[in-house]
């Protein structure tokens, strides 16, 4: 029987209590419950005290409610479907075998322990590296990690296609819920503009001493300058998850580019726009405005940027990987460096099937 390697004994040692994990846990949930009751004081402030108790026209009260209550249900089903999807971690197939497994935890020497790594990695779809070069392995999850994998320490797993840990859902957001998480951002920003828009008349009348001061008064005044306040912070955070969209990047990407064979490249996963926003809300625009599940894959591996292919063979591999090829859209061409992604492409031709690197732009 062997022993387990020094960085999972160390793991184990510096491991929190059940008693402190346990309060960790709980403490996390402050910012989901601040979220919840705000947006349930905004509910009762703007149905009762606005709608109920402030306007007078019911034709305005009633278009009033509707237009509140579409805005209002779509923002809260983003939202927890961004909370409670649990965030997708690599599949078995990328873990070591047991031969391996024992050879990688008994071998002290990491160059040794590189070359067993990279003997699994070639039967998998693994084109990136770490900033030295080596292959990408999680000691914690003991797996190899995917292109687009992170570890998350809040949420102790490795998470695919990682885009940040966000503290107002208490959950990661990646893969699995990457599309809820900006459909949140953006019905949020409805829900917000709804208010503003509709208030904002009471609002001046309250503030003009037009309206006699009722209970009311406070809860329409404060209910127009927090959803301003939000509004503004929300709707700039959602402008750069679109960019990051459109870039086919996630925001650890956007802050270190991923590190190929050969280098770094920050447009290593661009496919061109028009792919860039399909991979993340599906091929299918009538689901791009609903929180289900649409994006293309599965998360384990992506299509990069071609650097040989024709446009035959390109369009083969994008229909091969679930992305058919659009009209008018960029051909593949060739990079000014050349010699970029090379080597991970012959290692796919002789995998035979495994994902290709796709180039469908060329970007600064």
């Amino acid at each position: 029987m062997t022993s387990p390697p020094a960085n999972v004994l160390h793991g184990l040692k510096m491991a929190p209590s059940p008693a402190l994990r346990c309060c960790k846990r709980a403490l996390n949930w402050v910012p989901v419950l601040f979220i919840n009751l705000v947006v349930g004081w905004s509910y009762y402030a703007y149905v009762v005290e606005l709608c109920v108790y402030t306007i007078l026209n019911n034709a305005e009260r009633i278009s009033y409610l509707v237009i509140f209550h579409i805005a209002f249900a779509m923002f809260i089903w983003a939202y927890w479907k961004t909370i409670w999807s649990t965030p997708a971690s690599p599949s078995k197939a990328f873990g070591l075998p047991r031969q391996e497994k024992e050879l990688y935890e008994r071998e002290e020497r990491a160059e040794v322990q590189q070359e067993i790594l990279k003997k699994v990695a070639k039967s998998l779809p693994v084109y990136t590296r770490t900033a030295g070069g080596a292959i990408r392995y999680c000691n914690y999850c003991q797996v190899i990690k995917p292109d687009r994998c992170h570890h998350c320490s809040t949420c102790e797993m490795c998470v695919l296609k990682m885009d940040h840990h966000c503290p107002w859902v208490n959950n990661c957001v990646g893969f699995s819920n990457y599309k809820y998480f900006v459909l949140f951002l953006a019905y949020a920003s409805l829900y917000c503009a709804v208010i503003c828009a509709t208030v904002v008349r009471y609002f001046i009348k309250f503030w003009t001493k037009q309206l006699a001061d009722t209970h009311a008064k406070f809860h329409i005044l404060f209910l127009f300058f927090v959803a301003a306040l939000f509004f503004i912070s929300i709707v700039s955070l959602l402008t750069y998850h679109l960019w990051l969209v459109g870039k086919n990047r996630t925001t650890i990407e956007a802050f270190r580019a991923p590190v190929f064979t050969n280098g770094p490249d920050k447009n290593g996963f661009s496919l061109g726009f028009g792919r860039n926003v399909a991979e993340v809300f599906g091929d299918q625009a009538k689901y791009w405005i609903l929180p289900v599940f649409s994006s293309l894959g599965d998360g384990h591996s992506f299509v990069t940027r071609l650097v040989h292919l024709d446009h035959e063979q390109a369009n083969s591999v994008l229909q091969q990987n679930g992305k058919s090829p659009v009209d008018g859209e960029a051909n593949p061409c060739v990079l000014g460096n050349n010699g970029q992604h090379t080597e991970d492409d012959s290692k796919e031709k002789a995998d035979g099937g495994q994902i290709v690197s796709v180039t469908m732009e060329s970007e600064p």
